[in-house]
């Protein structure tokens, strides 16, 4: 999540520090890299997150579509996800997700360099959770959440977690979403949406009977 008015823990002084707050790799400690505006989600807004997502996440399909430092889609390794894609563009962040996936030896998680817009504009297959944190500045969310409705990225069932400034805040959810949670910290807005309009492909049965 590169966000260009902040800086990462410590920038300047060398890298940041991610920590893993829950599951397998629970506690660990992975480097984040000194890049522009490069920062982990909140523990506190991490801790909600999954909390909310809990009755679904073992056995998920997940998608972090702007990893940045890689603290939501490592963190859902952690709790069971069966399947995390990771999309990031910046080529020292992506050498660094791919150090610290190898360091947890996480074998279900798949890094891959690329323009998440772009990457998204391609056909889909449907996930269970999507994660959308994007730079704050450049607009991408709105855009981001049209391309996962429109070309099969999401289904029935479907959680997708956005964040955002609070100012001008989440967007207006795609035609079929519904936001169901919603809170802010300090100056970050996030919430998590469910996909359940009825022309959405149907998910994974046991998905579905999760809580929101």
């Amino acid at each position: 999540m590169t966000r260009p008015t902040r800086r990462a823990p410590g920038a300047g002084r060398g890298p940041g520090v991610l920590r893993i707050i829950g599951g397998t790799y629970r506690g660990r400690k992975l480097p984040v890299p000194d890049h522009e505006g490069l920062r982990p989600t909140a523990d506190r807004v991490r801790e909600t997150l999954f909390n909310w997502l809990a009755p679904i996440m073992a056995g998920a399909r997940c998608l972090d579509c702007f990893a940045g430092s890689g603290a939501l889609g490592l963190e859902a390794a952690s709790r069971g996800a069966a399947e995390v894609v990771m999309l990031e563009s910046a080529p020292a962040v992506v050498r660094q997700l791919l150090a610290n996936v190898a360091t947890l030896g996480a074998a279900r998680v798949q890094v891959t360099r690329a323009d998440a817009l772009a990457w998204l504009a391609g056909p889909g297959r449907g996930f269970d959770v999507v994660f959308l944190d994007p730079p704050f500045a450049a607009g991408l969310l709105a855009p981001a959440c049209a391309l996962l409705a429109a070309k099969g990225w999401v289904h029935l069932g479907t959680r997708v977690y956005l964040e955002a400034p609070i100012n001008p805040g989440l967007p207006t959810m795609p035609p079929g979403w519904r936001l169901v949670r919603e809170q802010r910290a300090g100056q970050v807005a996030y919430g998590l949406a469910l996909v359940e309009g009825p022309d959405a492909p149907v998910g994974s049965p046991e998905l579905l009977r999760g809580s929101v």
